[in-house]
């Protein structure tokens, strides 16, 4: 993928979550009243996917309730890291014409394909995933 095409598809990424948690936040009825359940595989089995809550969690994260965003799904600090820094990393790399977040990104990308980094990761995703379906999510 070339660096503007990474580029765009984070910032329209970051864009459309921020607008999603804007949309949680301020929607005219409760939360709880809505089922937003934009998951796929939990639409089709009725199980939660690893990743199940990780938009709540994020919301409740920048709510400054970590401990629930925490036991909600420990993803959620990990993505709400990212959609903070990639935008601002990327508007700093176009504003200097670098490409650092690109360099980065590829950097990362290499390191997960190593053995010894992509089957501890697994096994997160997988835990998180057991962690999901006990809580019912």
């Amino acid at each position: 993928m070339s660096r503007n095409k990474l580029y765009i598809l984070i910032l329209i990424a970051c864009f459309l979550g921020y607008s999603w948690l804007l949309f949680l936040r301020f929607a005219p009825v409760k939360n709880s009243d809505l089922d937003l359940t934009v998951c796929i595989f939990k639409r089709a089995t009725g199980l939660p996917c690893p990743s199940c809550g990780t938009t709540r969690a994020v919301s409740f994260l920048f709510n400054g309730e970590i401990v629930k965003s925490l036991f909600l799904n420990p993803f959620g600090i990990v993505v709400a890291g990212i959609m903070i820094v990639s935008p601002l990393w990327i508007i700093a790399d176009i504003i200097a014409k670098k490409k650092s977040y690109y360099d980065s990104y590829i950097k990362i990308e290499k390191l997960i394909q190593k053995k010894e980094i992509f089957i501890p990761l697994i096994i997160l995703v997988i835990l998180n995933w057991i962690w999901n379906i006990y809580k019912h999510i």
